[in-house]
């Protein structure tokens, strides 16, 4: 099973210098059941690109939570066992919460498949983006407009033996 793991640029250095992502358990997004009736779609592509959008939000998720680190989404695709990775079936639908899986076991980098990251141009929207998380989870809809700017830029993929590169 492909699964989306949100980080933080340090989040990523510490997996490229430990060479796993973890420790466990981690939460992660995937193609899961309550995500296919959420999306309302069969195409696996269009459903991957939905999960990588969560695991997108839930990265900056993590740069609010921290304004010391730079203000670009981290998303590591990586392939586990399709028994690691576990939807909690209690939070269903809970719009907080479609994809998102629990992976109880660190991720072996070498599992990765693809790093996606915001491009430097996506800098001032994503902080912007990251600094009204707070006001829009309270419902205000300017603070949400400002977070769904973030979402207007796509991640860029890199390989995994790009890692060196987007840290240096």
């Amino acid at each position: 099973m492909r699964v989306y793991v949100p980080l933080t640029l340090p989040g990523l250095a510490e997996a490229h210098k430990a060479g796993e992502l973890g420790p466990g358990p981690l939460t992660a997004y995937a193609v899961t059941p309550g995500l296919r009736e959420w999306y309302v779609s069969d195409d696996i592509e269009e459903l991957e690109y939905a999960a990588l959008s969560r695991a997108a939000a839930a990265s900056l998720r993590l740069l609010a939570t921290d304004p010391s680190v730079p203000r670009r989404r981290v998303v590591v695709a990586a392939d586990v066992p399709d028994g690691d990775a576990v939807a909690d079936p209690d939070r269903g639908l809970d719009g907080g919460s479609v994809g998102e899986v629990r992976v109880e076991r660190p991720i072996a980098l070498a599992k990765a498949a693809a790093v996606h990251v915001d491009a430097g141009t996506a800098h001032d929207d994503v902080s912007a983006a990251a600094a009204a998380l707070g006001a829009a989870d309270q419902g205000d809809d300017d603070a949400q407009f400002t977070v769904d700017g973030a979402e207007d830029h796509e991640l860029l993929w890199f390989g995994v033996q790009e890692i060196p590169g987007l840290l240096g």
